[in-house]
C-alpha cells in the first residue's frame, strides 16, 4: 500500500508537469512570444538560445542539488523547469498541425504507460543497463548537435530520431524500476520520500517529453 501511494505520487507530479508544459507551450505559441526567439533569418537569437539552453542547465543543476535543498525549493525548481521546457518547445505548434501533435501525444502516453508498467512489474534487474542507456542518450545529443552545426543531414536526423525513441523507451522502463527500488531505502523518512518523489517524477517527465518530441518527427505533419 505504501509503495502504491508512493508511485502514484511520482506519476501525479510527472503528469502535472506534462500538463503545465503543454499549457505554457500553447500559450507561448499563441501569444507570439515564440517568434521573439528567432531573428530575421529564422535562426535563434540570444533569447532563443537562452530558452533552449536554460532548461538543460536547470535540470542538470536540479538533479545535483535536489537532495541538498529544501522541499519547497525543490518543488519550485521542478515547476520552473516544466515551465521553461514549455517555452522552449513552443515552436512545435508553429511547425506541426494540431491534429498530428494530439495524435503523437496520445501515442506517446500509451507507449509510456506500457513501458512504465513493464518496468514496474518485471523481475528482470535493469540496473546494469542504466549506464549504457544514459551513455547512449548523451551520445545521441552530442551527435545531434554535430548534425545541426556541421553535417546538416536530413537522413541522419531521421535515424537519430528513431534511436531517440528507443533510448527513451528503455529509459522509461529502467527509471520506473529504479524509482520503485528507491522506495525501500526512503520508506519512513517523510522528507526523503517527498524529495525522491520529485526526483523520480523529474526523470519520468524527461523521458515522456523527449519520447514525444522524437516521435513527433516521425508522426508529425508539418504546417
Amino acid at each position: 500500500e505504501g509503495l502504491r501511494k508512493y508511485m502514484l505520487g511520482v506519476y501525479n507530479y510527472m503528469a502535472s508537469a506534462v500538463l503545465l508544459t503543454g499549457i505554457v507551450s500553447l500559450l507561448t505559441a499563441r501569444s507570439g512570444l515564440v517568434f521573439s526567439m528567432f531573428g530575421p533569418t529564422g535562426s535563434p537569437n540570444l533569447f532563443g538560445w537562452a530558452m533552449m539552453a536554460g532548461p538543460f542547465i536547470l535540470v542538470m543543476w536540479l538533479q545535483i542539488r535536489i537532495f541538498k535543498m529544501s522541499l519547497i525549493a525543490a518543488q519550485a525548481a521542478y515547476w520552473i523547469y516544466a515551465t521553461a521546457v514549455g517555452i522552449s518547445i513552443a515552436t512545435i505548434f508553429i511547425a506541426y498541425t494540431p491534429v498530428s501533435i494530439a495524435q503523437t501525444f496520445f501515442a506517446t502516453a500509451a507507449a509510456f504507460a506500457g513501458l512504465s508498467l513493464w518496468g514496474y512489474t518485471t523481475k528482470r534487474d535493469m540496473s546494469g543497463l542504466g549506464t549504457f542507456i544514459v551513455m547512449g542518450i548523451w551520445g545521441l545529443f552530442a551527435t545531434m548537435l554535430l548534425n545541426v552545426f556541421v553535417f546538416k543531414s536530413v537522413l541522419a536526423d531521421t535515424v537519430m530520431s528513431g534511436i531517440g525513441v528507443l533510448l527513451f523507451a528503455a529509459f522509461t522502463a529502467y527509471k520506473t524500476q529504479e524509482i520503485k527500488n528507491i522506495y525501500s531505502h526512503v520508506r519512513g523518512n517523510s522528507e526523503m520520500m517527498a524529495k525522491t518523489t520529485i526526483y523520480g517524477a523529474l526523470h519520468l517527465y524527461m523521458a515522456f517529453i523527449n519520447m514525444f518530441l522524437f516521435l513527433l518527427r516521425f508522426m508529425g505533419n508539418r504546417n
